[in-house]
């Protein structure tokens, strides 16, 4: 089993790697992700372990888990209680300032010292346990399960100065017999902690807007329906729909789930899916997809699929998982950090103890001082942040432009593909034949007749001649007498003459002679294109040609991917000549044709063995071997169920142009970790030595541990802002 559990109270990637420990451990739980930035845990289980065991593991280790219909409540009352207690902590800082500082101001600066110190104390005793709890519950959290994380150093440094004051406040004899002359610090301690509330206030609010991708599709979600229920038309919850109940779906409304148009005949607004604006032409018998918009017509709908089966329901899981999933680069991250917080320790102790043996006079204060900015300095929020939030708002940029990107691991790995694997039919090509080329012999209504004989049939080229005929507004009358030569044609009788469409084999069971038309015949197949030969009474009238064509998109698509350096492969299980012609529309030099689907795979690992990086690109269930076994798997949007859920990308809008676009996304979301982890390293590398006092021996600087929790906060805020900018980021197709 697997399950998506809402995790709150976590403040670091330590805090996620504490659950994770914690959830591995326990019995009857396999696997379990922990992502920060969207609170979220992924866990797989089995029947040894209940979901309230679960819970009940989470909270031991300090955290809650939040049921879905509770989140948003739980998200307000959280952001609504760090402003609370900001707006406190803001507030009481300001007059432990004016109290630390009271020689400067007149109405306060006859007051005795003593006085003053435990007016300090009563200031700063609400902000150090009341406005910084979180703090010390979550150190007490971390402690029964032998970890640390950044509460650890808030913790530790501020309540270091806080009891150091409290000793200096009440008990000075006990300072100053050590040759140090009494004096508090509840200033450090009250500002830090307000400091470290307000950078996560903001980081709260700023982090509610990595989700908006997946806010805006279940936006597009349609509260109710109106369905037939014993001959009467009823508004229901569109929970209340069962799959084979028949939708009432009236002009302007939004279609309720996925199903099929049992009557009537509109224009369906399937941008959401598309990203087209031009609305599609829909009638008896069409597909139609839930959230879509039903434009003129009256439609009657018979429910297929409902709830989390619904294509859009899909999409939001596809999307939540891919933002809850981890790339490679951030399991970097996580094992830095996991690492982090005890050597930061260390590092403070040795710092203390190296001021304490050969710091300047009073030693005690500067190595207190020194001690409590390099546990503050280090918190490795930023850090933390610096993928996931990347990936967040990478997969929901992604969403938006009908490129679904089913895990992070694919959104890292797509930039560095070096070769593109094309399936041809129904990806480079629309997947069905269409008439390209009509000659005629005599002046006759080629086109016409060829459709009287076809319209009976079921055949794909049938399709097409049927199709092209009803393009050019060709009537098309009823012919009698329809006998099928499997593999060769049709033969049909209308106004007492025998019709004969097909191929050479037909033609020469009939005894037709085709040598003067085979000059033309040559050509077209030439071109990849299949023939199809018409008889009047025997004697040749005319040649219709039919091929699978391009789409739109396909050759602008391999020619950026040529650009962007790409190796280009079509494979296709058609024959080499029809294989070729595609090939050489699209200046495709590589082709593997005639090959069977057990075979694409194999062709895949041959290119790997030689340290290819490939990704394929395919729409078939004959694909999903081939797009398995690739180092990226590319599903067309328009394919099968089974191609899609083998894909780790998926192309919604049908659009070849896509796959260049997640490319360009991958490589900006890449390059948007790298400049968070790069700022969050650096900051830390270079923060904690400055924090240590290695800078006093020369300039005579120390960082007050004020200024350190204000850069900490300030750093985690701009990684997430770093990140949020990403939202304005165009695709260049």
């Amino acid at each position: 089993m697997r399950k998506d559990f809402n995790i709150k109270g976590m403040h670091c990637a330590s805090c996620a790697i504490t659950i994770e420990k914690a959830l591995k451990s326990t019995k009857g739980i396999s696997n379990a992700a922990v992502n920060y930035a969207s609170e979220k845990a992924i866990i797989e289980y089995n029947d040894d372990i209940s979901e309230e065991k679960i819970k009940e593991v989470v909270k031991k280790a300090g955290y809650e888990v939040v049921e879905e219909k509770d989140e948003k409540e739980f998200k307000r009352r959280e952001i609504n209680e760090l402003r609370n207690k900001l707006i406190l902590g803001v507030i009481l800082s300001v007059l432990i300032l004016i109290f630390t500082f009271h020689g400067y101001f007149i109405f306060i600066n006859k007051l005795q010292e003593q006085l003053v110190f435990i007016i300090l104390f009563l200031l700063t005793t609400p902000v150090q346990f009341y406005v910084g709890l979180q703090f010390y519950r979550s150190f007490w959290a971390a402690l029964k399960n032998k970890t640390a994380d950044m509460n650890t150093l808030i913790a530790i440094g501020t309540s270091a100065a806080y009891f150091y004051s409290v000793i200096a406040t009440f008990f000075p004899t006990l300072i100053n017999k050590a040759g140090i002359a009494a004096s508090v610090y509840y200033d450090t301690a009250a500002v830090i902690i307000t400091l470290i509330i307000l950078g996560r206030y903001l980081e709260a609010k700023a982090k509610l807007h990595t989700s908006d991708a997946i806010k805006k599709l279940i936006g597009l979600k349609p509260k109710t329906a109106t369905i037939i229920r014993n001959g009467q038309e009823i508004k229901v919850n569109i929970d209340d729909v069962r799959v084979n109940d028949v939708l009432i779906i009236k002009p302007g409304e939004k279609i309720p789930v996925d199903g099929i148009i049992i009557e009537g005949h509109s224009s369906i607004d399937e941008s959401m899916i598309t990203g087209e604006s031009i609305p599609v032409e829909k009638t008896k018998n069409d597909n139609v997809t839930g959230a879509t918009i039903n434009k003129d017509g009256l439609l009657k709908v018979r429910a297929l699929k409902i709830g989390k089966d619904t294509f859009l329901s899909q999409i939001i899981r596809l999307v939540e998982e891919a933002q809850n999933s981890k790339a490679p680069i951030q399991r970097l991250a996580d094992k830095v950090s996991s690492i982090f917080v005890p050597v930061v320790v260390l590092i403070a102790i040795l710092t203390f103890a190296v001021w304490i043996a050969f710091g300047p006079d009073p030693k005690f204060i500067f190595a207190m001082i020194n001690f409590i900015a390099v546990l503050i300095i280090a918190c490795p929020c930023a850090l933390g942040l610096a993928t996931p939030t990347a990936i967040m708002v990478g997969t929901g940029k992604g969403a938006e432009h009908g490129i679904l990107i089913k895990n992070a691991e694919a959104l890292e790995k797509a930039h560095k593909i070096d070769t593109v694997i094309l399936d041809k039919t129904g990806t480079l090509t629309k997947g069905k034949p269409e008439v390209t080329d009509i000659i005629k012999i005599k002046n006759e209504h080629i086109l016409k007749l060829a459709a009287i004989v076809e319209k009976g049939s079921e055949h794909p080229l049938a399709d097409a001649v049927v199709e092209k005929a009803v393009k050019e507004e060709i009537t098309i009358p009823k012919a009698h007498s329809f006998k099928s030569f499997p593999g060769k044609g049709i033969q049909a009788v209308y106004l007492s003459k025998s019709l004969l469409l097909g191929n050479r084999k037909l033609m020469w069971d009939a005894h037709i002679n085709t040598r003067d038309f085979e000059e033309n015949i040559s050509v077209l197949e030439g071109q990849g294109k299949t023939v199809m030969i018409l008889a009047v009474n025997k004697k040749i009238i005319g040649l219709i040609a039919a091929m699978d064509t391009l789409k739109d998109s396909s050759k602008e698509a391999v020619d950026k991917l040529h650009k962007l350096g790409k190796e280009i492969i079509m494979i296709t299980g058609d024959n080499k000549k029809t294989a070729e012609a595609i090939a050489h529309q699209l200046n495709i030099h590589n082709v593997l044709a005639e090959v069977l689907p057990e075979d694409k795979a194999n062709e895949i690992k041959r290119l790997q063995e030689k340290g290819k990086k490939v990704a394929a690109i395919g729409d078939g269930i004959n694909d999903a071997p081939m797009l398995a076994q690739s180092d990226l798997g590319i599903a067309i949007g328009s394919g099968t169920d089974v191609a899609i859920e083998t894909g780790e990308i998926i192309l919604v809008r049908d659009d070849l142009r896509d796959a260049v676009n997640a490319i360009h996304l991958s490589k900006y979301t890449i390059k948007k970790i790298k400049q968070n982890l790069f700022w969050a390293f650096i900051y830390n590398v270079a923060g904690i030595p400055i924090a240590a006092g290695i800078l006093y021996p020369v300039s005579g600087f120390l960082l007050n541990p004020m200024v350190a929790a204000g850069a900490m906060a300030f750093s985690s805020l701009s990684v997430v802002l770093n990140s949020l900018s990403m939202r304005y980021y165009k695709l260049k197709y």
